[in-house]
């Protein structure tokens, strides 16, 4: 309870109607569910020093490798982006492919 009176204070002089978390909120602060996890202290300590070097926070880091994650290991999320690359490719025809390709059949011994 202690804490929290120190946040509403806080908030109030601050200039702020309401709770402390509320404007936290409302500024965007953070979006989206929070979470705990336990990692083991060598993985705990490259996240850091990757999110340091792209100067992003840590929640950052993990949501943008949750995400990786998620895609990778979702098989429509393969398929729609194979379906993607594959609308991007010219499939014409080659005309030398063609004339390799008719040449090679008449060649052929049948």
């Amino acid at each position: 309870m202690e804490a929290y009176a120190a946040q509403w204070l806080w908030a109030r002089l601050a200039g702020w109607d309401g709770a402390p978390w509320a404007h936290a909120r409302s500024a965007g602060y953070t979006s989206g569910m929070k979470t705990a996890i336990s990692v083991p202290d060598p993985t705990f300590e490259r996240a850091e020093r990757l999110a340091r070097c792209l100067k992003i926070s840590r929640s950052r880091l993990y949501s943008r490798a949750l995400d990786e994650y998620l895609a990778r290991h979702d098989p429509d999320a393969v398929t729609e982006a194979m379906d993607r690359v594959c609308d991007r490719l010219d499939t014409s025809a080659d005309p030398f492919v063609v004339r390799a390709a008719r040449k090679t059949f008449e060649d052929g011994e049948w």
